[in-house]
């Protein structure tokens, strides 16, 4: 019996201009939720083929507990251009392996084995593997030290509002940042308010325990009932973006589950995504201060 820090839904191969690297939110943030020490997991479908198998490899490579299915579709792709700011825009393709998550009997054993979860709106634009996380949800124990994570992804017009609506419903953390925040203040209905406005609606109206707003160059706020945290962005030579956002999330959640304050976690969050923001790709190894 352990208490995992589970990271669900796509595990896809990155096309970058340099070449391919291991990607998607979940396995990212199960990456470095590793490196803090902590018993991670990290659940998706990959294709019965070569770039399968590739990541299956190298996850065990990299010592990273997986329950991940093989499913009768190709392993989940995406083409990443980086822009001149570093900034990487997504061509995600569709109905692959990890749109068709399947709800097992050993995900269900690990639900019940899981103390904090963390999930997105991308790995839900598909029912199958939509139903598998509202499952694995409703399996893990509830307690009020659980914590379950939405991390808001909105990509390609892959969501809804009743998908957004029905996550924020089932999430005790929020992660979401300001561009999202700005699209979802609109389909919400209160657009004509600030950022900061915004986030104490939203965690009011879901009765968050925290909410993480992210604003890129511009620093970070995390918001809990009655106070709010903020941290300047450090300045970096920027190799890319990808994964930064995980990481942060990763160090964050890590930082809660071990007994740190909420400035400190943020403070931890915010080192860590800006040293992986001068690393090629989503999966660097943290210095170790960081995860000590």
């Amino acid at each position: 019996m352990k208490d995992y820090v589970v990271g669900m839904g796509e595990a896809l191969w990155d096309v970058l201009p340099e070449g391919k690297k291991i990607g998607g939110a979940p396995a990212n943030f199960a990456y470095h939720v590793s490196q803090f020490g902590l018993p991670s997991c990290v659940v998706s479908a990959v294709g019965d083929d070569a770039l399968g198998k590739e990541i299956l490899d190298n996850f065990t490579s990299k010592g990273l507990n997986q329950l991940i299915e093989t499913v009768p579709y190709p392993t989940g792709t995406v083409q990443v251009e980086i822009d001149q700011a570093g900034i990487p825009q997504y061509e995600i393709k569709e109905n692959v392996a990890w749109d068709n998550i399947p709800c097992t009997q050993s995900l269900e054993e690990l639900a019940k084995n899981t103390k904090a979860v963390c999930f997105g709106s991308l790995a839900q634009r598909n029912v199958v593997s939509r139903n598998t996380i509202n499952r694995f949800l409703d399996v893990m124990p509830k307690s009020d030290d659980s914590l379950v994570v939405f991390d808001v992804n909105l990509r390609q017009g892959f969501y809804n509002k009743e998908i957004l609506c029905s996550s924020m419903e089932r999430c005790n953390i929020l992660k979401i940042n300001d561009e999202e925040l700005v699209t979802v203040s609109r389909m919400f209905g209160y657009p004509g308010i600030d950022l900061q406005d915004k986030c104490w609606i939203l965690l009011g109206k879901y009765n968050l325990k925290m909410l993480i707003l992210t604003c890129g160059i511009n620093g970070s706020y995390v918001f809990t009932p009655g106070n709010v945290s903020f941290q300047p962005t450090p300045k970096v030579e920027v190799a890319d973006t990808v994964g930064a956002g995980d990481s942060f999330t990763a160090a964050f959640i890590s930082s809660i589950i071990k007994g740190k304050s909420v400035a400190e976690a943020h403070a931890l969050a915010v080192q860590t995504s800006a040293f992986v923001c001068t690393c090629q790709g989503a999966m660097p190894i943290l210095p170790a201060e960081f995860t000590a």
